[in-house]
């Protein structure tokens, strides 16, 4: 059952805080869930504790610091703490994340309060780090060309390349200029029937745009087994050797399965890596056999309900996925 009180979002946020008890490895994503439905209970005080508690005294640790910080931040100024949150997003601006969510999350929290300009100013420096002219722009830096958009579109400014680009990339039924059109928020707080009418309309083409992907909290994701962790599953369940061959055969099939995926239009692909002892410990808690090739698919979806899928694709100038060491365009991005 979905939240829905703030009783609702105290009592999500504590079966969060037990299952990272339980799942150690993953206490980084769970926090990060049980902070934000605090902070929807209004609990900020108690969520910005946990983004201290995973940055620690020296950040050490932390696989996606600057996400952390940045959600941080956006939290402090909404309860007062504007200064501090000024000086966490010119961190962020500093270290120059190759990440394109803690821009964003930093974007728009200064949107958020008016700061148009340094929120622009924000976008802009982000994709021009992110974006590879020629290349083809990430899922997740799309984001960023949106939200440049939508504040360009407040400021009252003409359209620039980036903006072709982002209107490009759209691909709901209502068009950017429309959808970042600041009389539509006049419209919402009308008197007239009629205008209330015609907002509703529009928004209901939207979220029928958006359906599916708010029906999937979770990315679809595939299971990668790094080559000594698959050595090690097949050592110990032979019969799984029948869904992995090799593991260079195994890597070339979950590109494959992507690549289908992505066809077909899916949205939100991911991948999760297994390792032998967390399959095992997974298999234990389901009583089922980890030699059992049914259970891994059921594994990967546990393991992405965790937070711990990767989005694919990578950029093309990206680290592959694979561990290998190389680009994406040079190993399995290859065309």
């Amino acid at each position: 059952m979905r939240p829905d009180t703030p009783a609702d979002h105290i009592t999500e946020a504590e079966r969060l805080l037990r299952t990272a008890a339980q799942y150690p490895e993953d206490h980084e994503p769970l926090f990060l869930q049980a902070a934000a439905h605090l902070e929807l209970a209004g609990d900020r005080a108690r969520a910005a504790t946990l983004y201290d508690e995973l940055l620690g005294s020296s950040g050490t640790g932390v696989e996606n610091p600057h996400l952390v910080k940045a959600l941080k931040a956006a939290n402090l100024w909404e309860y007062g703490h504007e200064a501090e949150a000024r000086a966490i997003i010119e961190g962020i601006r500093t270290a120059r994340p190759a990440e394109a969510t803690p821009w964003e999350i930093a974007a728009e929290t200064l949107e958020a309060h008016d700061e148009l300009e340094a929120a622009h100013d924000l976008f802009s420096t982000a994709l021009t780090l992110l974006i590879t002219p020629g290349e083809e722009v990430p899922y997740a830096t799309q984001s960023l060309l949106t939200g440049r958009h939508r504040v360009r579109r407040l400021m009252g400014v003409s359209h620039d390349a980036w903006d072709e680009l982002a209107d490009t990339l759209h691909t709901a039924a209502v068009p950017l200029d429309e959808l970042h059109d600041p009389k539509r928020l006049w419209s919402l707080g009308s008197s007239d029937p009629g205008e209330l009418r015609a907002e509703i309309t529009r928004l209901r083409a939207e979220l029928g745009t958006y359906r599916t992907a708010l029906s999937r909290p979770f990315p679809v994701a595939v299971l990668h087994w790094p080559e000594d962790e698959l050595r090690e599953l097949l050592a110990g369940y032979p019969e799984l050797a029948q869904e992995y061959h090799s593991h260079a055969d195994h890597l070339a099939r979950l590109e494959a399965a992507l690549r289908d995926l992505h066809a077909a239009g899916t949205p939100n692909l991911g991948i999760v890596t297994g390792t032998v002892p967390s399959y095992e410990a997974f298999a234990a808690s389901e009583a089922a056999s980890p030699s059992d090739p049914d259970l891994l698919p059921q594994y990967a979806t546990v393991l992405a309900a965790r937070g711990r899928a990767v989005p694919w694709p990578p950029a093309r100038a990206a680290e592959c996925w694979c561990g290998s060491g190389r680009t994406y365009r040079e190993c399995h991005g290859v065309a």
